[in-house]
């Protein structure tokens, strides 16, 4: 959430010890989000139905298996198309070149049968496990030994002005995370949950109420709140590469 280099040496509060998502999610471990991603057969035969928010039935339980068999995380396979399977079916689109509607309308249903492979770029010092986020599509990859665990929407430095003259900017680059905070915690520009930090106690992934299709954050990489109850759980903090690339959508 915070984007100004300037705010290193701030102190930073946790306000809340919980790992419990505050939407009223119930907490999910990172052992079952990978169970979760098993759940459904490979072969995937799209409903007739257009399926958007608010659509309950098989078919949108299905969609939910179908996404989280692809590392996407669309929350609990209940059946019911909540914003959790919105943000998934957001990161879903996104990777695979399809207008982020949202909806699974005709274009998504042809890419949930053939989906995309995400495409990892090259550079110096990658390691095999690693994050990678990239800002042109607003996603995060989380690797483990080269392999994908988790594809996840985010929201990044949304390219503002604010306080007087500072840029909303997530800074592209390679780091490591470096500390891990447990549940809200309160920091000069507002608040974030669960954030793992990965320069300084500056820029984290965490966890938001707020995480919009496009880039809204003063810096930090927002991810939504079901997926940061159990995020840290995946990652090794300190010491697990960060890699931030891409050009951010507001240039």
């Amino acid at each position: 959430m915070i984007g100004a280099g300037a705010l290193a040496a701030t102190a930073i509060t946790v306000t809340a010890g919980t790992a419990t998502a505050a939407t009223g999610t119930a907490t999910v471990t990172a052992a079952h989000m990978v169970t979760a991603a098993h759940a459904a057969a490979a072969a995937y035969a799209p409903s007739a139905r257009t399926l958007g928010p608010g659509m309950k039935g098989a078919d949108v339980k299905a969609l939910q298996q179908r996404l989280a068999a692809l590392k996407y995380y669309p929350g609990t396979a209940d059946g019911e198309f909540g914003p959790n399977t919105q943000a998934a079916l957001w990161a879903f689109q996104e990777i695979n070149g399809v207008k982020v509607t949202g909806v699974v309308d005709a274009a998504t249903k042809a890419r949930l049968v053939r989906p995309k492979a995400y495409k990892s770029p090259s550079y110096t010092g990658k390691r095999a496990t690693r994050i990678e986020v990239n800002q042109h599509l607003e996603v995060l990859v989380l690797f483990e030994n080269n392999k994908v665990m988790l594809i996840s929407h985010v929201s990044s430095g949304g390219g503002y002005y604010y306080n007087g003259g500072s840029r909303a900017v997530t800074p592209n680059g390679t780091y490591n995370t470096t500390v891990y905070m447990p549940g809200w915690v309160q920091v000069p520009l507002g608040e974030m949950y669960n954030p793992v930090f990965f320069i300084g106690t500056v820029f984290a992934i965490h966890g938001d109420t707020y995480v919009p299709v496009g880039p809204a954050s003063h810096g930090c990489i927002r991810v939504p709140m079901d997926i940061a109850a159990f995020f840290h759980q995946m990652v090794k903090t300190p010491g697990t590469q960060v890699h931030v690339y891409g050009t951010p959508q507001w240039e």
